[in-house]
Order: C-alpha cells, then structure tokens, then sequence
C-alpha cells in the first residue's frame, strides 16, 4: 500500500511540476510551419505560398507560372520592371500570377498604392510581417547571398523552378520562360 501511494505521489509531482514552466507562452507564427508564408494583399486577400523541396507553391495557382517579383519602392530598375509585369499579367491572365513582395519593412499601404500608381504595378502587391521571411527564403535558394541585389524575379510552377532574374531586365526575356512553362 505505501509502495502504490508513493508512486502515486511520485508521478503526481512529476506531472504537476512538467506543467510548469518560466518559459515565454509561444507567439502563434512561431507555432505555424516554417515552411508556409501567410501573405496580405493591398486588398487585404491573403496568399499562402508553401516552401516544397527547393520550390515554392501558391495555394491555388495549380498549372499557372508564379512570379515573386522582390523588390522595394526606392529602387530605380523595381520601378522600371512594375510596367513589363503589368505587360506580362495582362497578357497571360490566364497563366500567370504576378506577386510583387515588398522588401521593406513597416511599409504602410498608402506608399505601395503610389507605387503602384505611379509605376503602372497593376498586379498583387504584398504587404505582410512575412514578405521579408519570404523574400529571403527564395533567395537563399537561389544562392544569391545575404545582401542581394534587387529587383530579383524568382519564377516557379507547381512549385519546380523555371529560371529567376535580378537586376533590369527585358520583358521578353521573361516572357519567353513563361511561353516554355505554359507550353506556348
């Protein structure tokens, strides 16, 4: 009977003690997977871009060419590149998603409606706690290094690499790999 009592006692203090923690309760973003990107439209309609192998996958986009266009407001060759995708998205509507993620952070809205204004940006810009999370992820594996020049444009499919750009850059250029990926 004091056999069963103390070890009764004994995993009662065990399990009590276990519970307890000076532990930080977790932030929830901490408890999201590392592998997945919640990202805040200027229209406030989320995206959720998943990190698959070295690839990435825009929920719903199965069978389209993604483009992440990374880039910032004060960058000179960002704002030429804003009208060759507008170009691109409005000629394949159809095939293509164009999401510029912003690499500055704290950024409000209203300095992305001017951009986007200003520079013709007529497809989905991001603004998210996220982006820079996101921006470095795809960069990373494009081994492009900490301090990467920008604009960088990272092109996928169903989650497989097709190319990526940096710098200024010719519309066709791109458009010729987005030609390939859909079979045109």
């Amino acid at each position: 009977m004091f056999k069963k009592l103390t070890t009764t006692l004994l995993l009662s203090s065990v399990l009590f003690f276990a519970g307890c923690s000076n532990e930080e309760p977790q932030n929830v973003n901490d408890i999201i997977s590392t592998n997945e990107y919640v990202l805040t439209a200027l229209d406030n309609k989320q995206y959720i871009v998943k990190k698959e192998g070295s690839g990435f996958v825009l929920k719903d986009a199965k069978g389209k060419v993604v483009i992440f266009d990374i880039f910032a407001t004060w960058c000179p060759p960002c704002r030429g590149a804003a009208t060759h995708l507008t170009s691109l998205q409005e000629k394949y509507k159809d095939n293509l998603i164009i999401i510029g993620v912003t690499i500055e952070d704290s950024i409000p809205n209203s300095k992305l409606l001017e951009f986007r204004k200003t520079y013709n940006a007529n497809y989905t810009l991001v603004n998210s706690d996220q982006n820079r999370r996101l921006a470095d992820t795809i960069v990373n594996e494009l081994k492009l290094g900490d301090r990467y020049p920008i604009p960088v444009m990272a092109l996928y499919k169903d989650g497989k690499y097709i190319n990526h750009f940096i710098g200024s850059i010719e519309e066709e250029l791109i458009e010729n790999d987005i030609k390939l990926a859909i079979g045109q």
